[in-house]
């Protein structure tokens, strides 16, 4: 790392356009250009320029497809920066401007995807659920029968590949530690597959529908599941 790499990416996130584009690509999708430009409310020419400024930095990667041109964040590790930095950033005492902020903001904290893992509320307690069935210990690494917890328990086998089987993420809104890593991806898979969660729309909040309320409860003893329902 030199003073002058540092510059570059910090330069390309200090702008509020760039800045909620990256926090769109938060919820580990790919978006058009023409998406990102409408998300971040300008036009598709200024949007571009933008983008081509995070390509360059290396925080977003690119693919064309057709006509359409995607965008998405290079990888995790850009997703986990981010949200460390939101806490930094965060202004607890800011209220929010208006309904729709409001609403939003608290579909967000109760339950959100963080890249390909679980963040928010949602996050942070299958977290502590995992620490008390074993499956990880305080260091939240995986212990030995946690590897097989996660194939079994889930039907679904556990390959973390090349990058790091468990990472502590700082959450943004519960400013407690959450499950990142190839670990928190395998699971937030399973729940998606299972449909034990589903996604608000296109943002990035997750509510667990009855099925996963069940088996959360079953799995990890995780109880009232309401409280990251769409009402909760």
């Amino acid at each position: 790392m030199t003073a002058e790499s540092l510059a570059a990416v910090a330069s390309a996130m200090a702008d509020t356009t760039r800045a909620r584009m990256l926090i769109a690509l938060m919820d580990g999708r790919a978006w058009t250009a023409k998406e990102l430009a409408t998300h971040a409310g300008v036009a598709a020419s200024t949007a571009t320029e933008h983008i081509n400024r995070l390509v360059t930095v290396g925080l977003v990667g690119e693919r064309r497809q057709g006509r359409h041109r995607y965008v998405e964040l290079v990888d995790a590790d850009v997703a986990e920066v981010l949200e460390s930095l939101a806490v930094l950033g965060e202004q607890p005492s800011t209220p929010p401007r208006g309904m729709r902020e409001a609403v939003i903001n608290s579909a967000l904290a109760r339950g959100r995807t963080c890249y390909d893992h679980f963040a928010g509320r949602l996050g942070v307690t299958i977290t502590e659920a995992l620490l008390r069935r074993g499956v990880l210990d305080e260091s939240l690494a995986l212990t030995s029968d946690g590897r097989r917890w996660l194939t079994d328990a889930l039907g679904a086998p556990f390959e973390p590949g090349r990058r790091a089987t468990t990472r502590s993420c700082l959450d943004w809104t519960e400013r407690r530690r959450h499950l990142a890593g190839a670990a928190g991806a395998h699971i937030a898979t399973a729940m998606f597959t299972r449909g034990w969660v589903r996604r608000i729309g296109s943002s990035r909040a997750v509510v667990v529908t009855p099925a996963g309320g069940e088996g959360l409860e079953r799995l990890l003893g995780i109880e009232g599941a309401a409280h990251f329902s769409a009402a909760g």
